[in-house]
């Protein structure tokens, strides 16, 4: 994990005038990190990924909006969120290399279609309903996630979102209740909501959104994946003119830091 001594704070300012917090490492061309639901600034995994990276890169490691120490304009749209990773990308020298996870591989892929300071994109498991069992959510589902928060019931927010879109086994989650981290997870409840209108009605594959995607890009998936996530990973990659799909042998949905590296590096690198 990168020290402290090796981090510097800064803030972008959106084209709405959201601040927009982040996290520096390391020296080289930039590379900024897009978070998926629930997670911000200095998780385990983005946290590992500028560790490795920053040798060789500078990295970023941004609190989308609503997260940490990043502001929440409202009202919302999943176009803010495009201009929010625009503006990290400008404090970072107007271009940068990108890497999302999850929810947050749905929002590079929305922001590189129409972005050319993205030079290059690697995505990690982007979770659109690509037929075949994938958790086809409602096409109102943000707005029943944000009429729960409306009402006080955070809680149950993160309990639909857990078990409709990430496929948690319902005894699970409600074990989960018990957890500290569920009081993290209720604080960015409001959030959640943001996910589902970057992933767009009822999750859909954007297959013409992604043709527009002209950079680079590497799509990812772990082999112990549920399989909808494969076929997803699948049919984004066929989407993505010139994409590559690599596979991670050993890894699922929470993937290791130890093994995105590598990949990461190797095509980061690559001229």
């Amino acid at each position: 994990m990168p020290g402290a001594a090796g981090r510097m704070s800064g803030k972008a300012i959106s084209a709405d005038g959201t601040v927009i917090a982040y996290d520096r490492y390391g020296s080289g061309p930039a590379v900024v990190l897009v978070h998926g639901a629930f997670t911000g600034r200095g998780h385990p995994l983005t946290a590992g990924v500028a560790a490795g990276l920053a040798p060789w890169f500078t990295v970023y490691d941004y609190d989308r909006r609503g997260r940490g120490g990043s502001g929440d304009t409202l009202p919302y749209a999943a176009e803010r969120e495009v201009e929010d990773l625009a503006a990290v990308i400008e404090s970072a020298g107007g271009a940068a290399m990108v890497f999302g996870g999850s929810s947050g591989a749905a929002l590079a892929l929305l922001a590189a279609a129409g972005s050319s300071a993205i030079t290059k994109l690697a995505v990690w498991e982007p979770p659109y309903h690509a037929g075949g069992g994938a958790p086809g959510l409602p096409f109102d589902f943000a707005e029943q996630l944000s009429s729960l928060v409306a009402a006080g019931r955070r809680g149950e927010a993160v309990e639909r979102f857990m078990v409709e879109a990430a496929e948690a086994p319902p005894e699970a989650v409600a074990a989960m209740r018990a957890h500290p981290s569920w009081a993290e997870m209720e604080a960015v409840a409001h959030t959640l909501a943001y996910e589902a209108y970057v992933l767009g009605p009822g999750n859909a594959l954007p297959a013409g959104l992604l043709a527009a995607v002209t950079q680079p890009t590497l799509v990812l998936n772990g082999a112990d994946s549920p399989g909808w996530m494969d076929r997803a990973g699948e049919a984004a990659a066929a989407a993505v003119p010139g994409a590559v799909r690599r596979v991670l042998e050993d890894q699922a949905h929470n993937v290791a830091p130890e093994a995105l590296v590598p990949e990461l590096l190797e095509f980061f690198v690559a001229a």
